[in-house]
């Protein structure tokens, strides 16, 4: 085990999860637009690092959506209404911890601050944060935010924002997430651990983002920290 001086989160996918079902939320959103669906919740997962950086959430999901449909051969310009109709039924409050999160954030109070680094508006995730009675968990909070210069993880700001507030050095400090993408290959350009959380999305094969640990889930947060 490591002492580290702060302990950062990432949010979705790592402490918590949506209890919506992604299929049938994906089929009202096609149904709602009058749109025969073409791409499913894996591969509009897949589509996430191609992105470009979105201002807001209803930007985000256009772009999402276009990119999904170009690559399925259907006109994007049918993102606009998918977006829509998908905002609508999407509900934020509809969380529930992942595996073992609790604890490990509890855990983790126990050693010193903790930060959240999450990928996602102020708004949207503080609604996530309040469902969960998590809002007053942590000592700094770092949420996307373009217009202030916070770009999306796995840019170095959210991390050197994190570190900053805290008054920590990289080498101090680890990063906990399940996006190889986002979380780890963020916090190994500023020179942070990265604990991956593998979830089942992601796979270490090929990938030139090797995570300093490996959790099968946060049941074993523990064993590093």
């Amino acid at each position: 085990m490591t002492a580290y001086e702060a302990i950062y989160f990432d949010l979705d996918r790592t402490l918590c999860e949506p209890t919506q079902d992604a299929t049938t939320l994906l089929e009202s959103a096609f149904d709602r637009a009058d749109v025969d669906p073409f791409c499913t919740p894996a591969e509009l997962r897949a589509v996430v690092p191609s992105l470009p950086t979105a201002q807001t959430d209803r930007e985000f999901y256009r772009n999402l959506f276009a990119e999904a449909a170009s690559r399925a051969d259907v006109d994007p310009a049918v993102s606009s209404s998918l977006a829509e109709r998908y905002l609508e039924v999407q509900d934020p409050t509809a969380v529930r911890f992942r595996p073992g999160a609790k604890a490990a954030l509890e855990h983790a109070r126990e050693f010193g601050p903790v930060g959240l680094i999450t990928n996602g508006g102020r708004p949207t995730q503080t609604k996530k944060l309040d469902a969960l009675d998590i809002a007053d968990a942590f000592d700094v909070r770092i949420f996307t935010d373009p217009s202030a210069g916070i770009e999306p993880k796995p840019s170095t700001v959210p991390f050197e924002r994190a570190l900053s507030e805290l008054d920590v050095a990289a080498d101090a400090a680890v990063h906990v997430g399940d996006s190889l993408h986002a979380d780890v290959a963020g916090a190994n350009a500023v020179g942070i651990d990265s604990a991956w959380v593998d979830t089942g999305h992601d796979t270490l094969d090929g990938t030139p983002h090797q995570p300093t640990y490996e959790l099968t889930s946060l049941e074993a947060f523990e064993t590093i920290v």
